[in-house]
């Protein structure tokens, strides 16, 4: 390499390099003006993802309060707040800046493969996130709440005290006519009560871990058919594999879930369902490879065929060199055969 191709090879990293910054740059102001933004409106955020917990409390004739344990605690959940809000405000943008940077440097072929993968991402990751939101945070927390209890107070004789004497569960805005303290002494309590008092920073950051798992879940067709394009997963070997994707389900279940078996069953119904669609739309890109093939003049025989959807890529690559080959040797061979 001579110092030409040096100094071209040099102006082709900087102009890449500069290009990356101005990309970076773009997607860094539109995350900002998306932060700006969620910070004007996080308490319309926060309510609207309070909702599960304060259904959950009404239902159960609740009242909907969560405490703040630290001083600073609420301005760190907004901030929080229009962090993520900031995120998927700005996710389609800073995409369509990753595309600008990308594009340039594929053929239209990987144009076309790789862009309805770059569409299906985010549209699975708000699908989960919303069945997680809707139909899993419902039901993990109805599981959680289920744990509180009543205290249980008995008279000296064993009876219930009267009515004045009950005790009472939430500080009214008066002072109330309780009982007098020799009247309390004289009662025995036999089970200590158990009430949700919850935090709002803990609140917030059990709902960001069921979202998040849920929406990375739900990407599992969009990572297997792109790995099944880029050949590095077969149909055949997702569906041999199947018996051990049962077992990292189930694992998966027991981790991100909480310890109640609807949610689990839930979790894993759905995980393992967008496994066989994985299984079925990694099939259906090997056959479109194998019709290409045949197109290009590349024949397989029946056993081949088979092999190139078990194995993948490793069929398809050696038929996708031989074509290549093909078509750069034709060029030379015409010209031995004019001479």
């Amino acid at each position: 390499m001579d110092e030409d191709d040096v100094d071209n090879s040099r102006a082709s990293l900087i102009e890449h390099l500069t290009e990356l910054r101005k990309r970076l740059i773009y997607c860094i102001l539109a995350f900002l003006v998306g932060m700006v933004v969620c910070f004007a409106f996080w308490e319309f955020i926060f309510q609207y993802l309070t909702d599960p917990i304060c259904n959950a409390l009404v239902e159960r004739g609740q009242a909907c309060n969560l405490i703040l344990i630290k001083l600073q605690e609420g301005f760190f959940v907004a901030v929080r707040i229009s962090v993520m809000g900031g995120i998927i405000l700005a996710f389609p943008y800073i995409s369509f800046q990753m595309w600008r940077f990308v594009a340039p440097g594929l053929y239209r072929d990987e144009k076309s493969a790789f862009l309805p993968f770059m569409l299906a991402s985010p549209f699975m990751f708000l699908l989960g996130a919303a069945f997680a939101f809707l139909v899993v945070i419902p039901l993990a927390f109805n599981f959680f709440l289920g744990f509180q209890q009543d205290s249980t107070v008995l008279g000296p004789n064993g009876a219930p005290p009267p009515a004045a004497e009950q005790p009472v569960t939430e500080a009214p805005a008066v002072e109330p006519s309780g009982p007098s303290i020799a009247a309390l002494d004289q009662n025995i309590i036999t089970s200590a009560g158990v009430t949700f008092q919850g935090s709002v920073a803990e609140y917030l950051t059990l709902t960001i871990k069921f979202i998040l798992a849920f929406g990375l879940c739900f990407q599992l067709p969009v990572l297997l058919t792109l790995m099944g394009k880029a050949g590095l997963v077969s149909a055949g070997g997702l569906a041999a594999f199947r018996k051990y994707a049962v077992v990292a389900i189930l694992t998966l279940a027991a981790v991100v879930t909480p310890p109640d078996v609807i949610t689990q069953v839930i979790l894993f119904t759905v995980v393992y369902g967008l496994y066989e669609i994985s299984i079925f739309l990694v099939a259906r890109v090997e056959r479109r490879r194998v019709e290409e093939y045949r197109e290009q003049g590349i024949h397989f025989d029946d056993d081949d065929s088979k092999s190139g959807q078990d194995q993948g890529p490793n069929a398809g690559e050696t038929g996708t060199g031989s074509n290549r080959k093909e078509q750069h040797e034709p060029a030379e061979h015409s010209n031995d055969r004019t001479t």
